[in-house]
């Protein structure tokens, strides 16, 4: 898992592969804002980006899951959620595959917690379990990109 802020990438320590995608023009906090909801992948690239609202419920009210062959990184574009995680690799653990590529944990203990803003990334590598979309108080929406990053592409 690696943390950020979008108008700081240089301190978010970022393999190279992801750093390229987060410098990108259309990457910016300022352009991923002005984007229309919905999928966009630029023209040749593996990764794509899926930006819209969602709903922040209580923890207790949220799935974890994890990945085999992508990588997250999740953008908060407006508003706040806390992402509940774990650094121990959940791939052998029992999980229902609810749709490709998206395990569902049955209520693991996650020890970790960060609050994302504005501006605010985090990325989730295969096998790391997370819940996102935890409420700070109550329920609210929030606009957020979620690209998706083949982990083959972290091959370097």
């Amino acid at each position: 898992m690696i943390t950020g802020n979008l108008g700081a990438l240089e301190l978010a320590t970022l393999p190279a592969a992801l750093l390229r995608i987060l410098m990108r023009p259309e990457c910016s906090l300022e352009a991923l804002c002005a984007r229309e909801d919905g999928r966009f992948q630029p023209p040749g690239a593996e990764w794509f980006c899926n930006i819209g609202n969602a709903n922040t419920s209580p923890a207790a009210e949220r799935h974890t899951e994890f990945h085999r062959e992508w990588l997250d990184i999740q953008v908060v574009l407006e508003g706040e959620e806390i992402i509940g995680f774990d650094t121990q690799n959940a791939t052998g653990q029992s999980a229902v595959e609810r749709k490709p590529d998206l395990y569902i944990l049955d209520n693991p203990e996650l020890v970790n917690e960060i609050l994302l803003r504005s501006g605010d990334f985090v990325t989730f590598a295969p096998g790391e379990p997370h819940r996102a979309l935890c409420c700070i108080r109550h329920p609210a929406v929030i606009r957020k990109a979620v690209f998706k990053v083949p982990a083959s592409s972290l091959k370097e």
